[in-house]
């Protein structure tokens, strides 16, 4: 059986490594797994999909992000969200992504849509914290409107430095087409240019969003290990920790705290914490 919460009960096993990697690239993953593992591009790593899918669905997607500060580290090309369609990822069967997750034994296309999980490691004056955190914490309004409410603050600017006059019927059509990342990660190609141009995003984490931020999030304590999942409802808490206690044993559990946690833009999420 495959699932984020697996795949947190084998890093709680060799926690202790956190405090040893130079890098999270270096710690001891627990390969069986895992469906691919493509460091330095997205996702960094992916869960195995389970046949049957009525409890664990298997297949997320994880990214590492790594930092010497208590700053998550920057996003570069790949805007953080909660899901991703896996069509957008794997563009092609050629692609070595899916290829080792065709290796792997899963359909990858079985489930279109994957849960996101960040696993995050911030460093300060030798004390150390690790998130398993689900995309919602960063993706606290949708990509599309992310993209194109930045573009329009970059029109808003050049109309008032160049005095240029715009109908508002324009404006719209302008904004709804500037949404889609896909647009600008493309390589474009000019006549007559000796060099080829792609527009790079890269996201920066905001105070409200940084999980590490002991004066937003004091709760995340400096060297403890926590899983971070969403949480706006009961029915959500019951299912979670449903999902938690049939992958921790009861001893297992007792060596957790369990609290909400409220985000300051995006609701509440549930934290499973224990010491390094």
């Amino acid at each position: 059986m495959y699932s984020i919460y697996h795949f947190f009960k084998s890093i709680v096993t060799n926690k202790e490594q956190f405090l040893k990697v130079k890098k999270l690239d270096e710690f001891q993953y627990n390969e069986t797994m895992l469906s691919c593992k493509s460091i330095g591009v997205f996702p960094d790593m992916a869960i195995k999909l389970n046949k049957d899918k009525s409890i664990f669905s298997g297949g997320e997607l994880i990214e590492l992000k790594d930092s010497v500060t208590y700053s998550v580290s920057s996003f570069n090309s790949t805007i953080p969200s909660k899901t991703k369609q896996i069509s957008k990822i794997i563009s092609s069967t050629n692609s070595s992504i899916y290829k080792q997750m065709e290796n792997a034994g899963n359909e990858v296309f079985s489930l279109p849509e994957r849960e996101v999980y960040y696993l995050v490691r911030g460093r300060k004056s030798g004390q150390t914290k690790i998130c398993l955190i689900s995309g919602a914490f960063f993706e606290t309004i949708n990509i599309e409107k992310l993209i194109n409410e930045s573009f329009m603050q970059v029109l808003d600017e050049s109309i008032k430095n160049s005095n240029a006059i715009i109908t508002p019927e324009v404006k719209t059509f302008l904004h709804n087409l500037f949404s889609e990342q896909e647009n600008f990660s493309k390589v474009r190609n000019v006549e007559k240019a000796s060099v080829k141009l792609r527009f790079r995003i890269m996201t920066e984490v905001k105070s409200e969003g940084n999980i590490l931020n002991s004066k937003m999030y004091p709760e995340i304590i400096d060297n403890s290990l926590n899983l971070i999942i969403q949480c706006d409802s009961n029915q959500q808490e019951i299912n979670i920790l449903k999902k938690f206690n049939l992958v921790f044993n009861k001893k297992e559990l007792n060596q957790f705290k369990i609290f909400k946690l409220k985000h300051h833009l995006n609701g509440f999420f549930l934290v499973f914490q224990l010491p390094l």
